[in-house]
């Protein structure tokens, strides 16, 4: 899928994951995870095609995706880094490990760096809190993340 333009594939491709959940009740989160969880990301020219597929305005579809900061417009990096920023994780340094993070790979929170290897996000709550600061690389979770085993943790992706 490329941003900002469907193929006759994959327009095929969207409109066959939402029939498969058409049944279910309140539909269109399931619809957008199946496709989060294929594509990797929603593309922003899938939102009129869900519109019309479940009769409800492109604006509903897009109030949703940017509603819930687990939906993507654009495809994530090659490694998906997620930092916790709850209370408890905050309590012990996670600020510390953000700050480290967008210096050492050279992305904000919510972007991805220029070779597309790494995106790095925020969650607010990994349920790790004993164990804080929390973060989940490519969903594998990690305890006690001081900005030293940040660096361990990502090797050679930084």
């Amino acid at each position: 899928m490329q941003s900002g333009h469907l193929d006759p594939a994959t327009m095929q491709r969207i409109r066959a994951i939402a029939a498969a959940h058409a049944d279910q009740r309140g539909p269109l989160l399931p619809i957008l995870h199946a496709l989060q969880a294929e594509f990797g990301y929603i593309d922003p020219a899938a939102e009129p095609l869900l519109a019309d597929v479940l009769n409800i305005s492109t604006a509903e579809v897009h109030g949703v995706i940017t509603f819930y900061r687990d939906f993507r417009h654009e495809p994530p990096g090659r490694t998906t880094v997620r930092i916790c920023r709850a209370e408890a994780c905050q309590a012990v340094g996670a600020d510390r490990v953000v700050a480290h993070a967008e210096a050492s790979l050279g992305a904000k929170l919510g972007g991805t760096t220029d070779d597309g290897s790494v995106t790095l996000d925020e969650v607010f709550c990994l349920g790790n809190c004993a164990l804080g600061p929390a973060v989940t690389v490519d969903d594998r979770l990690y305890g006690r993340v001081s900005p030293a085993r940040f660096d361990a943790l990502l090797g050679d992706l930084r």
